[in-house]
């Protein structure tokens, strides 16, 4: 059975009420269970507890299983990994190590190609060289995204080498791609080790290699339920149709509508939309939802039928968005109130104004509404901490959900400075903050900063660290300063001394030596002793990292360009009615799944909502980038050429990307409208350099409001 269901209709209630009734009234035989599938861990949780709730039995537990995708394909590998060549004890890299083995391939690659890229750079930018610095970093991407894709369609490096020897025209990008998937492929080989997209090939592979295998995991999983099943990649689909085989039971149930993964993943809405339309296949929908306001259902649906006539072409045949549209319950809906919803397409503001013009309101509103839930939702993880900077400068409570929270990124940054301190101990910059975060609950006050712009001040720091003929502490003194303040300065000296004799440690006591002068509450502690969890494993993975390596993890971190989870209260799996009377800031994908009762959806222009219009900006073609290519699409075409032996056209690849993200951005659209109960005000900034325009579906929604009023 396929379900086309829709935002608020309770996808993951009705799978869970449909576990437990199939576990209380489907006979199993001993040893068998209702297998459920879902996306992520933090719906794996929400599963299990709503099964629990349902069954209210503890006993019937162990008749059924809730796994990721990604915990399936371990539990499959991990029965027989003899199967794929693995041994008992394979461990799984995560992906900043993934990603570390990357780096060193690529640099291995331009080492000796100390121009490689050049030739995709426009010609303004072509001699210099931090053009070239910004594609090579780009670089990990694009090899990133090839290894992944190259995996998804099973293929071999080696049988892209013998492609490549054989393809009637050079492939730069596929070249480049290819030796660094060999020497991705060489270091997990070394470490002993796969990555999460291997564990997908390989439980395939194991099902595939073992009939009797594949039989046992049949008789016990009899049914499977998944939900999500919009976000799917292919060969996800395929573990799953190869385990329910002809004869089994598979429920999917999913939302096309709300597939915004595609930029990031392999996943797409192609596969669930194929499956609703097969001849076995029983085709159900769940259109019906309790979780918005009429007039908030009614602009979501007037998104869909304006996109089934979208004015683009090439968007139109992409179908982004299909019905089923929503229908409102007949009671229950949240009640309409007039001008709940805004949608502010007359002004026009920059990024700074719009966030101004934001926090005002609720500076206003959260007072008045503190039993209410409100969302700001932004497109990046950058924004939003400049969001949450000036809701801070305002005084407005609220909680923050971006790659890394709030609490984490402090810890971070606290360690990262003194760690940076003990990394390059001569430099008075490093002295000066690493003070600050010393004395981080009392950092703004006046002593503080006056002492730390003396320590800025000093020309040769070891006069103050470890002084032998001239003493800056004791000099400092002589000026007639405030004992107190030379205790505080004898007290920093102190610390230092003892953190310098701790980096002869490993670098996890290193860090909980530090952290113990630095935190004082179980959540700092609790999140400083993960992060030193995860530096002593990039450790094992790379033995020849160095202090200063470590520093860049932390600064990494602390600035929301790695992911880290750390143990703080608002690290756990979140819920907005935990949080009335707070503004949430969240990214606009990952308030995916959630509501509240009023939303703000920022920066609707044309760059982060294109409509493959002639004058829009995309995201993978930056400034430098030769006739706007966007090289990891170019890239993935290539890969796709060595594979069917098609003729590789350059360019082409960047014009489908295009309207393939627009496409995805359209749903994207369609979420953050679908994120609101009560109240939803839609804006939009024109960008740094002043020169965005509203997106396209902005007129129209516009329009449909007025209309509707």
């Amino acid at each position: 059975m396929g379900v086309a269901a829709v935002p608020g209709s309770g996808k993951t209630w009705t799978l869970s009420l449909l576990a437990a009734r199939l576990v209380r009234e489907r006979p199993l035989e001993r040893g068998q269970q209702i297998l459920v599938v879902t996306l992520v861990n933090a719906a794996r949780g929400k599963f299990e507890q709503q099964v629990r709730e349902f069954l209210g039995d503890e006993s019937l537990g162990t008749q059924y299983r809730v796994r990721t995708l990604h915990g399936l394909a371990v539990d499959i590998v991990a029965e027989r990994p003899g199967l794929v060549g693995l041994t008992d004890d394979f461990q799984i890299i995560d992906e900043t190590e993934s990603l570390e083995i990357i780096r060193d391939g690529l640099q291995a690659w331009f080492s000796p190609r100390p121009d490689f890229g050049r030739e995709y750079l426009t010609e303004a930018q072509r001699d210099k060289d931090a053009a070239l610095r910004k594609w090579r970093e780009n670089a990990v991407t694009i090899a990133g995204d090839f290894i992944k894709r190259a995996k998804d369609f099973r293929v071999q490096p080696a049988t892209l080498r013998d492609a490549l020897r054989d393809y009637p025209r050079l492939l730069p990008l596929a070249e480049m791609c290819t030796s660094v998937y060999e020497a991705y492929e060489r270091g997990l080989h070394y470490r002993g080790s796969v990555d999460f997209q291997d564990l997908i090939r390989l439980a395939l592979q194991a099902l595939e290699a073992d009939a009797d295998f594949l039989a046992e995991l049949r008789r016990r999983w009899p049914i499977i339920l998944e939900d999500e099943a919009q976000d799917s990649s292919k060969l996800q689909e395929e573990i799953l149709r190869t385990l329910a085989g002809e004869a089994g039971n598979w429920v999917r149930v999913g939302d096309p509508n709300q597939a915004i993964y595609e930029t990031f993943t392999t996943a797409s809405p192609e596969f669930l939309r194929h499956f609703l339309t097969e001849p076995e296949v029983a085709a159900q929908e769940l259109p019906e939802s309790g979780r918005s306001a009429p007039s908030i259902i009614a602009l979501a649906n007037r998104l869909i039928t304006w996109s089934e006539n979208h004015p683009v072409e090439p968007l139109r045949e992409r179908h982004p968005l299909t019905p089923p549209l929503i229908a409102p319950l007949a009671t229950g809906n949240p009640e309409d109130r007039p001008g709940n919803i805004r949608v502010l397409l007359e002004r026009k503001m920059t990024s700074d104004e719009e966030r101004e013009l934001i926090v005002r309101e609720l500076a206003e509103w959260v007072p008045k509404n503190r039993q209410s839930t409100v969302a700001v939702l932004v497109p990046n993880n950058s924004s939003g901490s400049e969001m949450s900077q000036l809701l801070r400068r305002q005084a407005v409570p609220f909680i923050e959900i971006l790659k890394t929270t709030t609490s984490t990124r402090q810890v971070a940054g606290t360690l990262y400075r003194v760690l940076n301190l003990l990394a390059v101990p001569t430099e008075s910059g490093a002295l000066a903050e690493a003070f600050i975060c010393w004395r981080r609950d009392e950092r703004e006050s006046p002593v503080v900063q006056e002492l730390a712009a003396q320590l800025r001040r000093i020309q040769r720091v070891e006069q103050y660290v470890s002084p032998r003929d001239i003493d800056w502490l004791r000099d400092f003194a002589l000026k007639g300063v405030d004992p107190e303040r030379i205790e505080l300065l004898q007290g920093y000296r102190d610390h230092i001394a003892v953190w310098q004799q701790a980096t002869l440690l490993p670098i996890d006591q290193l860090v909980l030596t530090v952290s113990g002068d630095l935190f004082t509450t179980p959540a700092e502690m609790a999140t400083a002793g993960s992060i030193a969890i995860h530096l002593q494993s990039m450790k094992h993975s790379a033995p020849e990292t160095e202090l200063i390596d470590y520093v860049g993890e932390l600064k990494a971190i602390a600035q929301n360009k790695r992911k880290f989870i750390g143990l703080g209260e608002d690290d756990n799996q979140f819920d907005p009615s935990r949080y009335p009377g707070q503004v949430v800031v969240m990214t606009q994908h990952g308030a995916k799944g959630l509501e509240w009762d009023r939303v703000y959806l920022t920066s609707v222009n044309n760059y982060d909502f294109p409509s493959a219009d002639p004058f829009d900006r995309y995201r993978g073609e930056p400034y430098y980038s030769r006739d706007s290519l966007n090289t990891s699409a170019e890239a993935m075409a290539q890969l796709k050429a060595l594979i069917s032996g098609e003729s590789y056209v350059e360019g082409q690849a960047t014009i489908e990307s295009r309207v393939d993200y627009a496409a995805e951005r359209l749903r994207l659209l369609y979420v953050g409208i679908t994120r609101a109960r009560r109240e939803l005000i839609i804006s939009w900034n024109t960008g740094r350099g002043g020169d965005l325009r509203p997106a396209r579906p902005l007129h129209m929604l516009k329009s449909a409001i007025e209309s509707a009023s």
